[in-house]
């Protein structure tokens, strides 16, 4: 925990003199993200309080949202921990993924299409792969799928989906072996990409809807045996 709260200090300077709990909730979400915080772990409103200088009722408030992200979960009379997502958890947000990510590639008008920050994140993941990187890989594959449905130039759909990709995160951190999950990803992205440069959307929905339920399938089988080995 010191380390974690060593680099959560460092992101003090973030909040500058217009602290809210609004900028604390997405500093804490983006180190559950990065795995600081795994599933699990118990927030201490002291520590954190202490390592960001915001009051305690700005901490709480940043947690209520994170609560209502569903990426924290209050116990009574113990504590804010780090949701652990269940196996149904999982299927539902890959349901969710399905619906809004291949709804937004049917739904792009006439090519060509602003497909830069895709190539981008294509690219990040092929380099984190190069680098031995495998947790660098499956951030670059959010930051894919994310660049995806921004594609639909909706505000509000970027935000249903950040959660969204949020809490997929915090099953990613369950899994003990990043490569074999992320790594058939790098290629599958890259052909999503191909699809949508030559402006063919059937096909790069095709792609897609074949991808994220070979993902699904990938992730619950891991998932069901790594909480099935700790329970």
């Amino acid at each position: 925990m010191a380390e974690q709260l060593t680099g959560l200090a460092d992101d003090r300077a973030l909040l500058g003199r217009t602290s809210t709990a609004e900028r604390v909730s997405d500093i804490l979400r983006s180190r559950i993200a990065e795995g600081y915080f795994p599933p699990g772990t118990r927030l201490s409103e002291d520590s954190i309080g202490g390592a960001l200088g915001v009051s305690r009722n700005t901490l709480r408030e940043s947690f209520r949202l994170l609560t209502h992200e569903r990426l924290l979960v209050h116990e009574l009379n113990r504590g804010v921990f780090v949701r652990v997502l269940t196996v149904e958890d999982v299927e539902d947000i890959y349901r969710t993924r399905s619906l809004v990510e291949c709804a937004v590639v049917r739904g792009l008008g006439e090519p060509p299409y602003r497909i830069g920050a895709l190539a981008e994140a294509v690219e990040d993941g092929r380099r984190a792969a190069g680098e031995g990187d495998w947790k660098g890989v499956g951030t670059a594959n959010i930051h894919f799928h994310r660049e995806l449905v921004a594609l639909a130039g909706s505000e509000r759909t970027d935000e249903l989906m950040r959660s969204v990709f949020a809490e997929l995160r915090l099953a990613f951190h369950v899994v003990d072996d990043p490569r074999s999950l992320h790594e058939p990803y790098i290629a599958r992205n890259r052909e999503i990409l191909q699809a949508l440069r030559a402006g063919d959307r059937e096909a790069a929905e095709r792609l897609l809807a074949v991808y994220l339920a070979d993902s699904l399938e990938r992730v619950v089988e891991v998932y069901r045996r790594r909480v099935g080995d700790e329970g």
